[in-house]
């Protein structure tokens, strides 16, 4: 899919890789461990410090999603946002948590 082809589609409508996917839930898991640390909440602190290695692990997806899905940054965005609204309203970040750490640790971030 070309980039032009997205463009006002609806990303959630644009198929992606299980990697993809997990790679944009993985960072939605980052941020949403990020804001509870800067945040003070003692639960995030049961996790590595996240603002710096979470928001480059997402850059480095998202360029990548970006590039073979044909989407635009806004479009991803999307994506992004709906992953990060079903981590905060449901109570997984803490089983999403351990595999993502082990995919943050392999990426060499």
């Amino acid at each position: 899919m070309r980039a032009q082809d997205a463009a006002g589609r609806d990303a959630s409508a644009v198929p992606l890789e299980a990697g993809e996917r997990t790679a944009l839930r993985c960072s939605a898991a980052f941020a949403l461990v990020a804001q509870g640390q800067a945040a003070g909440e003692p639960a995030m602190a049961a996790y590595p410090p996240m603002a710096a290695r979470g928001r480059e692990f997402f850059v480095r997806s998202a360029a990548q999603i970006m590039d073979r899905a044909g989407l635009d940054r806004a479009a991803v965005a999307q994506l992004l946002l709906g992953e990060y609204e079903d981590l905060a309203r449901g109570d997984m970040l803490d089983a999403v948590m351990p595999p993502c750490l082990l995919l943050l640790d392999a990426s060499g971030l």
